[in-house]
């Protein structure tokens, strides 16, 4: 028997605020993807480990869902290549931009009562719910 997609939802976010309550205690860092995949790409340093097995944890998370289910993780992309590769790049400016991503920002700056984060937060919304309007409504055919 499947779980309701409400339980599935409560399931992965209390999974991930675990984790990332368990990465501030146990490192006394913030479990922001971007800051950790930036600093791996950068000069080596006594995180590099830290860094390295937290993506490896990533990576390795849907293997862990096949071993459980017999399955791997429900995905569906419908945009074309060049459109991913724009919104990558995007998203790749937006984390530099705003000095964090949605999981640092949102997940643990949130948590931690951040005055940054409620504002990087306010203004990630904001975009969404924009470019769901303008995508959905106003240039129809856009979406899928």
């Amino acid at each position: 028997m499947a779980w309701p997609t409400y339980l599935q939802s409560l399931a992965g976010g209390a999974l991930i605020g675990a984790a990332a309550a368990l990465f501030l205690l146990l490192n006394g860092r913030i479990a922001g993807i971007s800051g950790i995949l930036g600093r791996l790409l950068g000069p080596r340093s006594a995180e590099t480990a830290t860094n390295i097995w937290f993506v490896i944890g990533l990576l390795v998370g849907p293997l862990l869902f096949l071993g459980l289910t017999g399955r791997l993780p429900d995905s569906h992309v419908t945009a074309a290549p060049a459109v991913l590769i724009a919104g990558g790049l995007l998203v790749g400016f937006g984390t530099r931009l705003g000095s964090g991503c949605t999981s640092g920002h949102g997940v643990c700056g949130l948590a931690r009562l951040s005055r940054r984060s409620f504002a990087a937060v306010g203004v990630f919304m904001t975009t969404a719910v924009a470019v769901v309007y303008l995508t959905h409504h106003l240039l129809p055919g856009v979406s899928p």
